[in-house]
């Protein structure tokens, strides 16, 4: 059990922003997976929609509703107050999200999002990580797609390699799958934001604490053909080499000297120029207000793939470490990353941190230093692959 006993507050869970895309998935995987017992609550700021969400999930005379408003401050804060955990789907969160970050850090509730925003995480940390230490409240961000399988993909890596001595980790990453509106429109406000985004990181700089004794970096790799892998690796600029680096930070198994460098793996050449072109595009273009509001038309926030297209979507994450004279190759996949398989990541690390038998942390901490091995025997449970692989 967490810190907080069940008859502490109300609810164990409260999955705010479940009537957005993301959020009725969650809460139709928690409907349908839900542990016997388990005292948990939709919220939002439409209290109709969320009843009308309610009638619809199995056991839903069981589920609670709230409504709250990231506009109204004192209805968040008594959201924070009823749950021992809360978990968000509300975003873009450099927008809406600090509100909630700040009353569960306040109120000592666990917090967890599907942030994929540097920034936002760079800010919470600044802003709310003391707090949080002080109360016990655990701030996990990028509980998704954005960084669970490449956070626990790595821990779970680190984990065949030998100890103490220097690790190096590549992660090459390829899926198959479609976006929503909400996504393009947290991808496109966080382009837009660039020079908030790097002082941001500037500013969480002057306040993180020095690693004493062990190095860690997570440095941007160069496109290359990687043999290892048999494709074109290109970086890909997401959050999740950062995760993976604030992981190693905090867990010295990782070594006295850790670097990851994070890819997208394209097996032919014309595709990976392709790619880096469009990429430069969209870059480009989310800097002029008319382009990125013609960009972020082209899919509504609220709305997303079909569940035939999300049947056939799926994930595949190789990694490849190496120290102490041993290589290992080890992967992670599923189904559907944005959608499906991001709405289980998301409850499953939500269960976790409301019901398992976890390392004692508080403040801002990643899915790998707060749940690794519990939240990768969920979900390996839960059929997700996490998997030692042939070389080569």
């Amino acid at each position: 059990m967490s810190r907080l006993k069940r008859t502490d507050r109300p609810y164990d869970l409260v999955l705010f922003g479940a009537t957005g895309f993301v959020g009725t998935l969650t809460a139709e995987y928690l409907a349908a997976h839900a542990p016997e017992g388990l005292r948990w609550a939709v919220a939002g700021r439409d209290a109709r929609k969320l009843e009308r969400l309610r009638e619809r999930l199995p056991g839903g005379a069981d589920i609670g509703v709230l409504r709250a408003d990231v506009t109204e401050p004192a209805g968040v804060r008594s959201l924070a107050e009823h749950a021992r955990v809360v978990a968000s789907a509300v975003g873009p969160y450099v927008l809406y999200g600090e509100e909630l970050v700040a009353a569960c850090a306040d109120t000592g509730a666990d917090y967890l999002d599907l942030t994929g925003e540097p920034e936002f995480v760079d800010l919470m940390y600044v802003r709310h990580d003391a707090r949080a230490r002080e109360t016990g409240a655990r701030l996990v961000h990028a509980c998704g797609f954005d960084s669970v399988p490449h956070d626990l993909g790595v821990y779970f890596t680190v984990r065949h390699l030998p100890q103490g001595v220097p690790l190096t980790v590549d992660g090459y990453v390829t899926a198959d799958a479609a976006f929503s509106g909400g996504t393009l429109a947290s991808a496109l406000n966080q382009v837009a934001r660039g020079r908030r985004m790097l002082a941001a990181a500037r500013e969480r700089g002057r306040h993180e604490p020095r690693l004493m004794g062990r190095r860690v970096t997570a440095p941007t790799g160069a496109p290359r053909f990687a043999s290892e892998v048999g494709a074109w690796a290109l970086p890909l600029p997401t959050l999740d080499p950062q995760t993976v680096r604030r992981s190693a930070r905090a867990l010295e198994r990782y070594g006295p000297d850790f670097r990851y460098r994070h890819y997208a793996a394209v097996r032919h050449l014309p595709v990976a120029l392709g790619g880096l072109a469009a990429v430069g595009a969209a870059l480009t273009a989310a800097q002029l207000p008319p382009a990125r509001r013609w960009l972020s038309d082209r899919l509504e926030p609220g709305g997303g793939p079909s569940a035939e297209k999300r049947s056939r979507s799926w994930f595949s994450v190789r990694f490849v470490g190496e120290g102490g004279g041993r290589r290992v190759y080890t992967e992670v996949a599923g189904g559907d990353p944005g959608y499906d398989e991001t709405a289980k990541m998301f409850a499953e690390a939500a269960l976790c941190l409301a019901f398992d038998d976890l390392p004692p942390t508080a403040g801002q901490v990643t899915t790998a230093q707060a749940m690794g091995d519990a939240l990768t025997g969920r979900l390996s449970a839960a059929g997700i692959t996490f998997r030692v692989a042939a070389g080569g």
